[in-house]
């Protein structure tokens, strides 16, 4: 078969091209509906994937919301999103709006590891930047083999260890015995569910709630007391009244407990203010819409993404005195009483907070408790004092840093 003629062969790409530019407007068709928010202008096929950081969403959302306020909308290839951003906006997406903002999107990349888009909880966090971004717009690129192997590996591989420990957990179940645990309750609840297609106790609920608590109550909770420790060293001054304040309280015979801390106000508000300014999980994982919503006069159409960005909460500059700052005064009143901020919310808000808070709010306090109880922490001498600024990854940890550790 002869090859086409020039004139042939430039009638066929202007047509695939403006069959394409065509698909992208049907795509994009809500964006022009009234009162649809705001944002950048997208580039056919590709939307806003090149304008945005993904290694640093926080930041890039932070110049985005100065332009365009509190609520704006990015396209992600052909998937449209809606961004809330600060205080108001997302208490009012998360709390007000909470049974119509709290079903998941289809993500491809973790339907591809085995979770289904409406689990209940939070799938593990991979890290972050545009190639998973990509795959989650243009998920046809996923069945290309060894793809998401190479760009989720921390993922697949936390996954297949859980689905071990979960195997295992099964086959030494007995249901006539009292649980042994969360996961054997679990189990029991599934087994009394069967045959309800409705019923959230199901195999891969309980795969999702075993990786929330898996991940709040290690990964997350090493990270925050790594910042907490690098805290102590930059602020001396704060680590002293820690100390004082647990000598007063528990002093150096017996080991802290979760009944302390309603008598240890300023160690409290110490710890909730190493979550805020750590701000380690800038994001939460998307939302998506159930039916059209209003939200800060702006109408979101039903099925759309939701990103709600923590980050502008926890350093919100109309909430906060001092949001750039350390400062643990954010959570005491006048008589050094502790106080939980409305903007505190670390673990998101509504039906999707994550489950693992209650169990990483306990390590937390526990853990740097007995840490500041039997050792005080400085800089090593002839060593530079470390920065506070975050590196971003799979979470926002602090830079590398050297810590002395003597015991008190």
């Amino acid at each position: 078969m002869g090859l086409l003629p020039g004139d042939a062969l430039f009638s066929l790409a202007v047509a695939v091209v403006l069959f394409l530019l065509l698909v992208d407007l049907m795509h994009r068709r809500q964006c022009w509906a009234a009162r649809y928010p705001p944002g950048p202008l997208p580039v056919p096929g590709l939307g806003n994937l090149l304008q945005v950081d993904f290694h640093n969403a926080a930041y890039s959302f932070y110049k985005l919301r100065s332009r365009f306020g509190d609520v704006f909308s990015l396209q992600l290839a052909w998937s449209p999103v809606v961004v809330v951003n600060g205080l108001e906006a997302v208490h009012e997406a998360l709390v007000k709006h909470n049974e119509d903002t709290a079903d998941r999107p289809p993500i491809p990349t973790y339907e591809h590891l085995g979770f289904r888009a409406n689990s209940k909880g939070k799938a593990c966090r991979e890290k972050s930047g545009l190639v998973p971004q990509v795959l989650n717009a243009i998920p046809i690129l996923l069945r290309i083999p060894g793809l998401a192997q190479k760009f989720l590996p921390l993922t697949k591989d936390l996954l297949h260890l859980l689905d071990n420990l979960l195997r295992e957990h099964n086959m030494t179940w007995d249901p006539t015995q009292p649980p042994r645990d969360l996961t054997d309750a679990f189990l029991a609840e599934i087994e009394k569910a069967k045959g309800n297609p409705e019923s959230s106790f199901n195999d891969a609920n309980l795969r999702m709630v075993i990786s929330d608590l898996f991940a709040a109550g290690m990964v997350t909770t090493a990270t925050t007391l790594s910042w907490a420790l690098l805290l102590m060293i930059l602020h001396p001054d704060v680590q002293r009244r820690v100390q004082q304040e647990i000598d007063e309280v528990i002093g150096q015979g017996r080991r802290p407990e979760m009944a302390d801390q309603a008598r240890m106000p300023f160690t409290n508000a110490v710890v909730h203010e190493v979550q805020r300014f750590a701000d380690i999980a800038p994001m939460t994982l998307p939302h998506m819409v159930s039916c059209d919503v209003e939200l800060k006069g702006y109408l979101i159409p039903k099925g759309t993404m939701l990103i709600t960005n923590l980050s502008s909460v926890l350093k919100d500059e109309t909430v906060w005195e001092k949001p750039f700052h350390f400062h643990p005064g954010h959570f005491l009143d006048s008589e050094g009483h502790f106080v939980k901020h409305e903007g505190f919310m670390p673990f998101s808000a509504g039906p999707r907070m994550c489950l693992g808070e209650p169990l990483a709010r306990m390590e937390l306090f526990l853990f740097f408790t007995c840490l500041l109880q039997r050792f005080n922490f400085s800089v090593p001498q002839g060593q530079p004092r470390p920065s506070d600024c975050g590196m971003v990854s799979f979470l926002v940890a602090p830079a590398p840093y050297q810590l002395c550790a003597v015991p008190r």
